[in-house]
């Protein structure tokens, strides 16, 4: 329905000359505003985490969280005014896969005064409580609604020149980017660069390698969910492009850790996206190279796992887990990929058409 709505407004916006018909211009202005509310997010994570947020609703992390969101909201209300003004029906007055930014606007909205409401009957949350309360898991779904507009608009364009590609693929990539940032932030309670288990000796029962192996699987199916959207939409995308993805979450995560080094969690990060950089310009996987697909599945989060280990090996000296956990994590997490690029591309139906 929403894909319709989108057309829709696509087809009547055609005619107008005004800039917020859309474009790549557009797609960068929103781009760069609902920056600030990512920003917001991470910045009021880290309050949370480092013991700086009281037991108010109204704090500096607050307000810098929801000015991100009004400066987004001003420009999507000031486009749907422009567009109408030239003449186009409110219900169409937005650009090209937009309409799904617009109706997270509002249900951050609302989450917003149901924050303030749970914040006043509840108190402040803390520890786990921050990332699944109900208020705040409404404030995520708007947030990703917030975040796809970008995406989907590039979704329904045709790949662009080699020379103009960055120029078109950034904003999408930095929306995906986003979007993420925003699973991972809330499921920083399973994340092991949030909280690093495999260096932990003191282990009741098994309890830290029990977590720290459903923490690091968790996050592979995460990351390769959003990665093998990726390729499925733009095979071949530019080298950097995972560098870009996996560096920026990762530089971000590291805010949520008690005492994480950011700068070199942000580069290391960096660094396995441009392995996976790397392996796709390699291996060019795509729907119609399914063998290249799988084994580029089972690769990247493999690889990024062997790296995760062999850096705190050297921090911290020693794997507290025992050989066969550590190495039974890493092969696994290959599987969640494998296993994962079998939604992204299932097996042909007998019968079917390829």
């Amino acid at each position: 329905m929403a894909a319709t709505h989108g057309h829709a407004g696509s087809e009547a916006l055609a005619g107008t000359s005004t800039w917020f018909a859309g474009g790549t211009g557009f797609d960068w202005v929103y781009i760069l505003l609902a920056s600030t509310l990512i920003g917001g997010l991470f910045l009021d994570g880290w309050a949370h985490t480092h013991g700086k947020v009281d037991q108010s609703f109204f704090t500096p992390w607050h307000a810098v969280l929801y000015s991100g969101f009004a400066l987004v909201a001003a420009f999507l209300v000031l486009t749907l005014v422009m567009n109408h003004t030239q003449g186009t029906a409110w219900r169409n007055a937005f650009p090209a896969g937009y309409g799904s930014a617009v109706i997270g606007a509002a249900v951050f909205a609302v989450g917003g005064v149901g924050d303030l409401i749970w914040h006043t009957l509840f108190g402040i949350e803390k520890g786990i409580e921050g990332t699944i309360s109900p208020s705040h898991l409404t404030l995520a779904l708007g947030a990703l609604l917030m975040f796809s507009g970008p995406l989907r608009a590039a979704w329904r364009k045709t790949a662009p020149d080699a020379s103009a590609r960055w120029v078109t693929l950034l904003p999408p990539l930095l929306a995906l980017t986003s979007i993420l940032s925003l699973l991972t932030f809330f499921t920083q309670y399973a994340n092991p660069i949030v909280t690093s288990r495999a260096d932990v000796e003191f282990n009741p029962d098994g309890l830290n390698e029990t977590l720290g192996a459903v923490s690091i699987t968790l996050q592979a199916a995460i990351t390769m969910g959003v990665v093998l959207f990726a390729i499925r939409r733009w095979p071949g995308l530019p080298l950097g492009t995972f560098a870009i993805l996996f560096g920026l979450n990762g530089f971000l995560m590291s805010f949520l850790a008690g005492s994480s080094p950011v700068l070199e969690v942000g580069i290391l990060s960096a660094l396995i996206g441009l392995l996976a950089d790397l392996l796709n310009r390699a291996l060019r996987p795509s729907a119609e190279a399914v063998l290249m697909l799988r084994i580029f599945a089972f690769a990247v989060p493999f690889i990024n796992y062997v790296i995760y280990f062999a850096a705190l090996l050297l921090l911290k000296g020693t794997i507290a887990w025992s050989v066969h956990v550590w190495t039974g994590t890493i092969v696994e997490t290959g599987i969640v990929g494998l296993l994962l690029s079998y939604l992204c591309v299932p097996p042909r139906m007998p019968g079917k058409a390829t």
